[in-house]
């Protein structure tokens, strides 16, 4: 293998990856994964995640398929020393904390929101769960608000973009578009949308997002993907 490849998805988290690897205008192969037909859960795919997940990161010269998508991140932005503050910088703590933010809490609310069956059977509770969830997602977005007005931008790290607002331009357009859509209004945090105005205008994430099925403005006015498998 001379080249990364990566599983995935349309508009699963293989989008984040797919638009860092864009930005880095790195090569890569890119194998579809059938969601319709679960091909996740399959053996061939468990022995790249056993935990039937997308997506998955197959990385020259590593001797283990990389998943988890913070992993994914940090590798690529140490490995290319792009999208990231140095080890030596003062900014890499705050990096750290937001990489591992939207990882263990934004991006882990909304996938749980999605999927609310999944994790919770009894459907009588489900209403009380997704307010909650309605609610954390929402003071998440606030405590990023807030976080820009603090930097000042125009990126949540200041002036360099890394590959946390690569993330968070992806939890902002799934937070609009799927699960309990419609209940978190971008317009409450004008500092995050003019963040994704900034990134709806760089050419490495719009070719990423053509390349996934994403149409218009993926960020600030998204709409589902139209193809078969998306978000099942």
């Amino acid at each position: 293998m001379t080249r990364y490849r990566l599983h995935g998805s349309p508009d699963s988290a293989n989008l984040v990856v797919r638009m860092m690897l864009e930005e880095l205008e790195e090569v890569y192969d890119y194998l579809p994964v059938d969601r319709l037909t679960s091909q996740q859960k399959s053996p061939a795919y468990r022995k790249l995640n056993p935990q039937g997940l997308i997506p998955v990161l197959e990385v020259p010269g590593q001797d283990t398929p990389l998943f988890e998508t913070g992993a994914i991140l940090l590798f690529l932005s140490d490995r290319h020393a792009k999208l990231a503050p140095s080890e030596a910088s003062p900014a890499r703590g705050r990096f750290l904390k937001w990489l591992f933010y939207l990882s263990n809490t934004l991006h882990s609310d909304l996938r749980i929101s999605f999927k609310l069956k999944r994790y919770l059977p009894d459907r009588s509770r489900h209403q009380l769960f997704s307010d909650t969830l309605i609610e954390r997602i929402g003071a998440g977005f606030q405590l990023l608000e807030a976080e820009l007005k603090t930097i000042g931008g125009p990126f949540l790290l200041g002036e360099a973009i890394t590959c946390v607002d690569i993330y968070l331009a992806a939890c902002v357009r799934w937070a609009q578009i799927y699960g309990n859509s419609g209940k978190w209004d971008l317009a409450e945090t004008p500092r995050l949308r003019r963040l994704m105005e900034t990134l709806e205008d760089r050419p490495a994430l719009r070719l990423a997002c053509k390349k996934e099925g994403i149409e218009g403005l993926p960020f600030t006015r998204p709409a589902p993907v139209s193809l078969p498998g998306v978000t099942g």
